[in-house]
């Protein structure tokens, strides 16, 4: 008989006892997962799991989740996306369809105390307010939820130049770009800190520099920021060193701080006329000649 005969029917005899071994330990290991999937979850267990979360999570969640998603539907999707980009600005962990769970309850309370006034009251001026209360209640959150965002854009800017001063202390000290980030925003403050935090988080999971600045510039919405973050990759891309982009850029953003502050300066006196006008001036009048008109209509008399 030919060798390799014989060595081709000692690997079939070996290959069956190997097969049944590797469904044997497969079958095994599966019921050792499903085992232990099962272990200790039973109908017992999980009525005592349930009944152990408190109302709000048992009751209050799953109604608030349900019309969150309804809202969401219904909402138009321009309308939806407005309010993403306003959360994203004002860097608040508040989701859009909590947002609009809470625009709508307060719209539908306003209007129910609203109504009730109007029914109580039995006047044209409750009746507008009626009509006037919800709308507020709709479109306060949108108000309040920009000027939030308004102010931290603000405080961004403002805080820039500082940033970049330290930026540049450290670089030159002798520290690399992401080291000087990591310095900047563990001593930091303010929404600029923050951002820099998530900015080094995206650097240390692997994301490109490049990416993960433009992802920083898309959370915000500051021109000197954009500005900086273009001028950093353009210096990367030249091989500009960037101790001396630091340098100049925080130069020029502590000139651009002072031109923004000497604006509003300039502003504030024509900021100031129609208080003074309809508030400040009729009270000074009252006090200054009420005593002579008193006087002038005793003589009369």
């Amino acid at each position: 008989m030919p060798p390799y005969v014989v060595l081709a029917a000692l690997a079939v005899a070996l290959s069956i006892p190997l097969l049944a071994y590797s469904v044997t330990v497969d079958r095994a290991s599966s019921r050792r997962v499903r085992g232990n999937l099962s272990a200790g979850v039973g109908e017992a267990n999980l009525r005592r799991l349930v009944l152990s979360q408190s109302r709000s999570e048992r009751i209050l969640q799953p109604v608030a989740g349900m019309l969150a998603r309804a809202a969401r539907r219904l909402s138009p999707s321009g309308v939806v996306v407005s309010l993403e980009r306003r959360l994203e600005l004002a860097g608040s962990a508040l989701s859009v369809e909590r947002l609009l769970v809470a625009k709508l309850a307060l719209g539908v309370t306003l209007l129910i105390g609203g109504l009730t006034w109007a029914v109580f009251a039995g006047s044209t001026l409750s009746l507008l307010g009626a009509v006037i209360a919800p709308a507020i209640g709709y479109l306060g959150p949108d108000t309040v939820l920009a000027r939030k965002a308004r102010a931290r854009q603000l405080d961004i800017s403002n805080h820039l130049p500082d940033t970049l001063d330290q930026l540049t202390i450290c670089v030159e000290a002798g520290l690399g770009f992401d080291s000087a980030l990591a310095r900047t925003a563990k001593t930091g403050r303010g929404p600029l800190a923050q951002e820099l935090a998530r900015l080094l988080q995206d650097l240390r999971v692997g994301v490109p520099r490049v990416e993960a600045l433009n992802a920083m510039l898309e959370r915000t919405d500051v021109p000197e920021l954009r500005q900086f973050v273009h001028v950093i990759i353009q210096a990367e891309s030249y091989g500009v060193p960037i101790s001396k982009v630091l340098r100049t850029q925080a130069a020029e953003q502590r000139e651009k701080r002072r031109f923004r502050a000497e604006e509003r300066a300039m502003k504030l006196p024509v900021k100031v006329i129609f208080p003074m006008v309809f508030c400040i001036l009729p009270t000074l009048f009252i006090v200054v000649l009420a005593p002579a008109f008193l006087n002038i209509s005793a003589g009369f008399k």
